[in-house]
C-alpha cells in the first residue's frame, strides 16, 4: 500500500494517470465538529489489478499540496469514477474550487441499471465484484496519525473494487443507451450551485407546524442567523442551536436576556455573548418586516384536486414500467408526482428528461384516454385505444 505525503509523489502519480481512460476516486472526511468536511484522506486507483496501480493521499500532511490532484480533475481526456459522489464533490468545491469532469457516479449508475435506489457500494461489490467487505474501519477517526493497516486496507478497498464496478456499469449502460440517463441525473452533481447553502435559504428545511407568514419569517431570521454563524466560524449549526430550539424561539419570541433564559430548548452556550445577540437581533428583525416581504408557503398542491381513479391508474402503469426497465419507482416518479399528474399538473419530473421516455410519455396517454391497462397473468399489459 503506497502513500502519498509529498507534492512531488502525488504530481508522479497523476502524471503517470495521464492517457488512461478513468481514475478511481474516493476520500475519508470528518465533519462530526465542523461545518465544512475536514479532509482526511484521499484513494485513487489506476486501471488494472490488485493494489498495484492504487494509493493513499495523506492531506494532513504539512507541506504536501492537493494541486496536481486538482489539475487532474480538471484533465476532461480522463473519468472520474466515485460512488455516491456528492460530499466527495462538495470537499473538493469548497475547498479547491474544482469539481472534477467529467464524472461518473456509479450510485446513480446502479440505479438506472437496475441495482434499486441509492444502492450501497458494499452491495455492489458483493454483487458485481464478488467479494466482501470488511467494514470494522469505517467509523473511525481519519484525521488520526498514523493510520493502521486496517484503516488503510479498508480505505484502499474503495477504489480498487469500485474499478470493476465502473467497468461493468459503463458496458450495461453502452448496451442499453441508458448513458444519457445517467448524464441527466449528474448535471445536478457537477453544478456548482448545488454545494452552495444560501443562509437565507435555511428555513426552508426547518419543519413547522405553523405556516404563519410572521412566523415563518421570524424563522427565516433565526435560520440565516444560525447558518451564518455557523459557517463563519466553521461549526456544526446544531452547535449553535437545534432545529426544536429554533421552533420554541421564533414561537416565544424573546425580547431580552431574560426572556431567552426561560427558553426549555436552548442550549447554555446561546444563552449569553454572539449568539444570545444574533438570536435577539433575528426575532426582531422578523416582527418588524413589512408585511409585502413576509415568506409564504406553496399551497397550490394542497388545493390540488387529486382524481384518485386516476391515480391508482398511474400507480400501476409505473410498476409495469418499473419492472419492464428494471429502474426502482421512486427514482422514476415519487407518489407526489403521481398525484400531482392525476390533478392535472404536469410541470413534473416524472414527466421530463428520460423518466417522460420510460414512463410520462405513456402516463400522459393514460390521463388523456389514448391507452389502456390489462392483465394478462401477472403482467399489465398497456392496450392502445382508437
Amino acid at each position: 500500500m503506497r502513500t502519498l505525503t509529498t507534492t512531488e509523489d502525488l504530481a508522479a502519480f497523476c502524471e503517470e494517470a495521464k492517457g488512461q481512460p478513468y481514475i478511481t476516486v474516493d476520500t475519508e472526511f470528518l465533519r462530526e465538529r465542523t461545518y465544512y468536511s475536514k479532509l482526511c484522506l484521499v484513494q485513487l486507483a489506476l486501471p488494472g489489478q490488485g493494489d498495484e496501480n492504487a494509493v493513499l493521499v495523506d492531506p494532513l500532511v504539512e507541506g504536501l499540496s492537493l494541486d496536481p490532484l486538482m489539475d487532474l480533475f480538471r484533465d476532461e481526456s480522463i473519468v472520474k469514477v466515485f460512488h455516491a459522489a456528492r460530499q466527495d464533490l462538495e470537499i473538493f468545491h469548497i475547498d479547491n474550487g474544482v469539481i472534477p469532469r467529467p464524472l461518473f457516479d456509479t450510485q446513480v449508475a446502479a440505479m438506472v441499471c437496475g441495482f434499486g435506489e441509492q444502492v450501497g457500494y458494499e452491495t455492489l461489490v458483493r454483487k458485481i465484484a464478488k467479494q466482501q467487505l470488511d467494514k470494522s474501519s469505517r467509523f473511525t477517526d481519519w484525521s488520526r496519525r498514523p493510520l493502521t493497516d486496517a484503516q488503510k486496507t479498508y480505505a484502499l478497498a474503495d477504489v480498487t473494487h469500485l474499478r470493476q464496478i465502473y467497468e461493468y456499469l459503463a458496458a450495461q449502460l453502452e448496451k442499453t443507451g441508458r448513458d444519457r440517463w445517467v448524464a441527466e441525473e449528474l448535471a445536478v452533481l457537477t453544478d456548482p450551485e448545488t454545494y452552495v447553502t444560501h443562509p437565507e435559504d435555511a428555513w426552508k428545511r426547518i419543519k413547522t407546524r405553523s405556516n404563519s407568514p410572521r412566523f415563518l419569517a421570524i424563522v427565516q431570521e433565526l435560520a440565516a442567523f444560525r447558518e451564518t454563524h455557523a459557517q463563519t466560524r466553521n461549526v456544526p449549526r446544531n452547535r449553535v442551536f437545534k432545529d426544536d430550539a429554533l421552533v420554541e424561539l421564533a414561537s416565544t419570541k424573546p425580547a431580552d436576556m431574560a426572556d431567552l433564559g426561560r427558553s426549555r430548548l436552548l442550549l447554555r452556550e446561546a444563552r449569553k455573548g454572539d449568539i444570545a445577540d444574533g438570536i435577539l437581533a433575528a426575532v426582531k428583525a422578523g416582527q418588524e418586516r413589512p408585511k409585502d416581504g413576509l415568506p409564504q408557503i406553496d399551497k397550490s398542491r394542497d388545493k390540488m384536486q387529486v382524481n384518485p381513479a386516476l391515480a391508482d391508474l398511474l400507480r400501476v402503469l409505473l410498476k409495469a414500467k418499473t419492472e419492464s426497465s428494471g429502474v426502482a419507482s421512486k427514482l422514476i416518479a415519487p407518489a407526489a408526482d403521481l398525484d400531482a399528474i392525476a390533478a392535472g399538473e404536469r410541470d413534473v419530473a416524472a414527466l421530463k428528461g428520460w423518466r417522460k421516455e420510460v414512463f410520462g410519455e405513456d402516463a400522459l396517454r393514460l390521463c388523456d384516454g389514448r391507452i389502456a391497462l390489462t392483465a394478462k397473468g401477472v403482467d399489465v399489459k398497456v392496450i392502445e385505444l382508437d
